[in-house]
């Protein structure tokens, strides 16, 4: 069985690119083989996800919840195997008598003995220092990278870094100069971690075919990151039209690339299926999709790194079975990521265990058996190695570098050392909170408070835990100090807003769930609230016709402003201040399209008249003193 795992690839994108006749090896997939979404898991985080899948067990159970860890030091370093407390699929295999491999797969450094092998995800993340691929090696620089350990010097002519890649191997899939091509790794470069992604994409593909003909694993799992990194990068661009200034500037450089890479996808499966035989299974899929072709409220956040985090990720991600003991033209319904590793098992001809949530995908497959399900694989009495996890020196900095370039790092930490870092305990936290569990949510959350009490985000978090529990006198505290710390975080004066409701004071919960949009006008459950209680989902209510129409106008102009067309903007905003010139909606607007044209002064003229006409707005006065400040 070959299990290849693309991060964030897009079930409509791939549906509409097949349908376009771009992706000929998912197209034979689909029509041979068992295909339909795969129904992902909050947090949507690749960590997480993909040791979901791995070992059919959830975040509670395998202990990976975050990115990144805390060292024995307290330093921040990129989530290890050593932090996962149960076993994978690769594990159980082997330890039955079946050889296995695993290439590239998140939170597998530092790599375990196996009966096969392991390239673990460090190997590639090497690639930004003077020593190359040949660092890790296990001699003297820490642990090796492999398992075993000589699988390094074997693979090392495989491994390409990013400035390797020839100019003409980037072509296909951006439109750039020689000369921006030439210029030296720099983590300020969009363009430099696209190189990353597909140099990084190439070395594991090469890798992974290599040594599955060269050792004929019974089952291999190799994982592929580019296909999401080109997402958080480029896919504002992907099939956006109208565009105007700077985003058409981007779209020429690098409005294909996402495309480009789904095509690269599609090699990588018609790799696969010509390195199968008649015994293999393959097994393609994805831990989340991606929504591809949405423009950010402001264009800003394009010009350098796309920080756009896991705000644009989906829950529906792919699946594909094909090949051995796969019922061929059969649609899959309703799987999830917990279905994968007993599928997984039970293809390899071995029963899943009971103590895995989710099910077997029987009307996929053509086993002509289904094993009875074993208790556990886990051995009995045995726990997780006590202490923090130990860090690799020569990887962590740049895959640090690269997760914060996405968005998925916000440069802070708090707290002790230990298997597990604050980002993994909040979401332990929040999975506690949506399973009902309130009071186990409340002790982490305190727990972190204690650790970092001026973080108004944990404030606003355990306020609403305690609102659950119905305790709304420690929560309306609670939620007030998550406002002060951080005025413009919609969640505080959201959960202040259902603690009214909770109240009966109907009129308060209007008023704060407008506050919350006014801070954020995304927010959707603050949206949704309001349209449940008024019937109108704006955070200012229009006062009149005019008004109304001024509102309209405004919004009009931030879409012309989203895709670069700045003066068309202005021109709608002149119209609607003729028809409400004390809006502060109107003003707002203003003040945001001058700040994009770099017209500071006007931004900062449009900003006081809005301050003026709301005097209490925090984010008016907020924006006025960075932009003052010369932020």
């Amino acid at each position: 069985m070959l299990v290849l795992g693309l991060d964030g690839l897009d079930p409509r994108a791939v549906d509409l690119l097949i349908s376009e006749g771009k992706l000929p090896n998912f197209a034979k997939l689909k029509r041979e083989g068992a295909y339909g979404p795969l129904r992902s898991r909050q947090p949507l985080l690749s960590p997480v996800v993909w040791t979901t899948i791995a070992t059919g067990k959830l975040p509670e159970q395998h202990g990976i919840g975050h990115f990144v860890a805390l060292d024995a030091a307290g330093r921040e370093i990129p989530v290890t195997r050593e932090m996962r407390r149960v076993k994978a699929v690769w594990n159980i295999a082997a330890e039955s008598g079946r050889p296995v491999g695993v290439v590239g797969w998140w939170a597998t450094w530092p790599p375990e003995p196996v009966r096969g092998f392991v390239v673990s995800d460090h190997t590639a993340y090497h690639f930004l220092f003077p020593q190359g691929a040949s660092g890790g090696s296990g001699k003297g620089g820490g642990p090796a990278d492999t398992w075993p350990p000589e699988l390094r010097t074997e693979i090392t002519p495989l491994l390409r870094r990013p400035g390797d890649l020839r100019y003409e191997e980037l072509q296909p899939f951006v439109n750039v100069s020689r000369e921006r091509f030439d210029r030296p790794f720099d983590f300020a470069d969009d363009l430099s971690h696209f190189k990353w992604a597909l140099a990084t994409a190439m070395s594991y593909r090469d890798v992974g075919l290599d040594l599955w003909k060269k050792r004929e694993p019974r089952l291999e799992m190799i994982y592929i990151e580019g296909t999401d990194s080109t997402a958080h990068l480029f896919g504002h661009l992907f099939r956006a039209q109208g565009l105007a200034g700077e985003l058409a500037e981007q779209q020429r450089q690098f409005g294909g690339a996402v495309e480009a890479m789904y095509r690269f996808a599609d090699q990588v499966v018609g790799d696969c299926l010509q390195a199968m035989d008649a015994d293999t299974t393959l097994v393609v899929l994805s831990d989340h999709g991606f929504d591809l072709g949405v423009l950010p409220d402001d264009p800003s956040q394009t010009r350098d790194l796309r920080r756009v985090s896991e705000r644009y990720h989906n829950e529906q991600g792919v699946l594909f079975l094909y090949g051995h003991r796969v019922r061929p033209g059969m649609a899959i319904d309703g799987a999830g990521i917990l279905d994968v590793a007993p599928t997984l098992l039970t293809l390899l001809g071995l029963p899943a265990a009971r103590d895995m949530p989710g099910r077997v995908l029987s009307r996929a497959l053509d086993t002509g058996f289904q094993p009875a399900r074993v208790a556990t694989y886990e051995t009995q009495g045995e726990k997780p190695a006590p202490g923090a996890p130990g860090g690799d020196p020569a990887a962590d900095p740049a895959l640090l570098a690269h997760l914060r370039s996405l968005g998925y790092l916000s440069g802070t930490k708090t707290g002790e050392a230990g298997t597990r870092s604050p980002g993994s305990d909040r979401v332990l936290a929040t999975l506690h909170f949506r399973n009902g569990e309130y009071r186990e949510a409340a002790q982490i959350y305190a727990r972190l408070l204690a650790q970092a009490p001026e973080d108004g985000g944990l404030h606003a978090s355990l306020g609403a835990t305690l609102g659950a529990l119905g305790r709304y006198d420690e929560a309306e505290a609670e939620l007030q100090k998550a406002i002060q710390l951080a005025p413009l975080r919609p969640e505080g004066y959201h959960d202040l807003a259902v603690l009214a409701e909770r109240r009966g004071d109907r009129g308060r919960a209007v008023e704060l769930y407008r506050k919350a949009l006014l801070y954020d006008p995304r927010h959707e459950p603050s949206r949704r609230a309001l349209v449940r209680l008024t019937g109108d989902p704006h955070a200012r209510p229009p006062a009149g016709e005019a008004d109304h129409q001024a509102q309209e106008l405004a919004g009009k102009a931030a879409e012309a402003a989203r895709r670069g067309a700045y003066d068309e903007a202005l021109a709608r905003l002149d119209e609607a201040e003729r028809l409400a010139p004390r809006s502060a909606l109107v003003w707002q607007y203003r003040a945001n399209v001058h700040y994009l044209k770099g017209d500071r002064a006007g931004a900062i003229r449009a900003l006081e008249k809005a301050l003026e006409l709301e005097p209490d707005n925090a984010l008016f006065r907020t924006n006025l003193e960075r932009l003052r400040a010369g932020g």
